[in-house]
């Protein structure tokens, strides 16, 4: 079944990259990349620590073109730092990311963790909104990305189409 844009051999790139991603962080890689660090002081006995805390609920959404390496990738970190994801893949293609979180509840992933939604995009803001996301990491088009920038007031991760990083927050000015 063909579900997404893409040739027989970048479907299988897509699907190294991704398996990569879960070799490099197997083990205790997911420990180190989660662990506090502490520097010392100008002082004797002084020090900073720093701790990472999950966020709580956090959001994805991912484009049509990249069906499972974009979303794994970014729900599996969400989910190695304690956070529980709310995933939105695009709704045409979302079939295959159906079925790699179907194979990792089968590997032990615990269904109440990460929720995954079939839904279009007025859906989706609208449970990001009432479930109160601390953040929600979107890729995808520059003009949806600003949109949700303001409907969830700066509580976004911007990944324009792959290229430009952009983080907003709600102390941003307005002309920029």
């Amino acid at each position: 079944m063909r579900s997404a844009p893409k040739s027989r051999k970048q479907t299988e790139a897509e699907i190294s990259v991704t398996v990569d991603f879960f070799e490099n962080f197997c083990g205790d890689r997911v420990r180190f990349l989660a662990s506090s660090l502490r520097y010392p002081g100008d002082h004797q006995g002084q020090f900073t620590t720093t701790h990472r805390v999950p966020y709580g609920p956090v959001g994805v959404i991912t484009p049509f073109n990249f069906p499972i390496e974009i979303p794994v990738l970014q729900f599996m970190g969400a989910l190695f730092m304690g956070n529980k994801p709310i995933v939105k893949g695009d709704s045409r293609t979302s079939f295959p990311l159906e079925q790699w979180i179907r194979m990792l509840h089968h590997c032990g992933l615990p269904k109440e963790d990460m929720d995954f939604l079939h839904a279009d995009g007025p859906v989706m803001e609208k449970i990001l909104k009432k479930a109160d996301v601390k953040l929600t990491q979107f890729t995808g088009s520059s003009h949806i990305g600003e949109h949700l920038v303001k409907q969830l007031k700066g509580k976004v991760r911007l990944e324009d189409g792959g290229y430009d990083w952009k983080i907003l927050g709600p102390d941003v000015p307005k002309k920029q």
